[in-house]
């Protein structure tokens, strides 16, 4: 796909706070960046986060101990920040972990140092919000991006199915979620065991709970950006998959189904094809089965 300039210019573009005053409601987001040696990216990504200009933000950056010039972007943002620390941790997931407890938004997510937001998603969550006010996870879609921000993939969600999420895998992108924070206390914050599928796990294991309600807005909300320190691309294919089996072996018997794997295997991927059939979006269903054709 060709370079999208609005997305480039969002998380470019400087940043100076604007009022917002149009007398609506907005819940309390907090967003954490976990950070380690990723100062080629990480002033995106924190501009895409306060160039959203959410009024009611929280926004904690938790870095590794980095020696790469990464504390001087944190310090150049430091007054928009709600807090930020720099020291030896267990790493990524203690990270985020360590922001979770910190926090104090009505929800929490979580934005790695080389990913973004997208313009306007942090409203959109908001808008979500007050339409269904009790939901426990906000999720949209998410493009994948590369290291010029130049978006090669587009990547749409569907509604929640926690077969399709045990069996098929990942049906939330990480870089486009908002879970209720009271969940986590309920449930428990990531799993700092895995490596990995820190993500996969938890909306697993919220999934199996029929209590937590999800919904899914049809909105970019995230891009996840391919570049070669990024663990997508040094350990997806061996630690990755160890820990994704594993996860599927705890919560499979969670379910209330007594169809296995090989049923809902092929269900996942029917029920792909038929929304977006139904739908009428065929340029979505002709820009993915191009991508799968490329890498055959």
């Amino acid at each position: 796909m060709a370079s999208a300039p609005s997305l480039r210019a969002f998380v470019t573009q400087s940043f100076s706070p604007q009022p917002t005053a149009d007398g609506l409601t907005y819940p309390k987001l907090t967003v954490v960046t976990p950070s380690y040696n990723q100062a080629a990216y990480l002033e995106r990504t924190i501009l895409s986060v306060l160039n959203q200009q959410y009024p009611n933000l929280e926004y904690f950056i938790i870095d590794g101990g980095s020696t790469d010039g990464t504390l001087d972007i944190i310090r150049k943002y430091e007054p928009y920040l709600a807090g930020w620390v720099s020291e030896k941790d267990r790493g990524q997931t203690d990270a985020i972990n360590k922001g979770f407890r910190m926090a104090t938004g009505d929800y929490v997510a979580f934005q790695n140092s080389d990913d973004i937001f997208a313009p306007g998603a942090l409203k959109r969550v908001a808008e979500a919000w007050r339409q269904t006010p009790d939901t426990g996870v906000f999720y949209g879609d998410m493009y994948i991006i590369d290291e010029q921000d130049v978006i090669l993939e587009s990547m749409k969600a569907l509604p929640f199915c926690r077969e399709c999420q045990i069996y098929e895998g990942m049906q939330v992108f990480n870089q486009s979620l908002f879970i209720r924070r009271s969940l986590m206390e309920q449930y428990g914050l990531l799993d700092e065991s895995l490596r990995f599928v820190i993500d996969y796990e938890i909306i697993a294991r919220l999934g199996v709970h029929t209590e937590v309600t999800f919904k899914h807005v049809k909105e970019f909300w995230g891009g996840f950006r391919v570049q070669p320190d990024a663990k997508s691309s040094t350990i997806a294919n061996t630690v990755g998959l160890a820990e994704h089996e594993q996860i599927q072996r705890k919560y499979s018997p969670m379910l209330e189904s007594g169809l296995g794997s090989w049923f809902w295997g092929r269900y996942c991927r029917l029920r792909k094809l038929t929304t977006f059939v139904f739908r009428g979006d065929w340029a979505y269903i002709r820009h993915r089965f191009m991508l799968n054709q490329a890498r055959k």
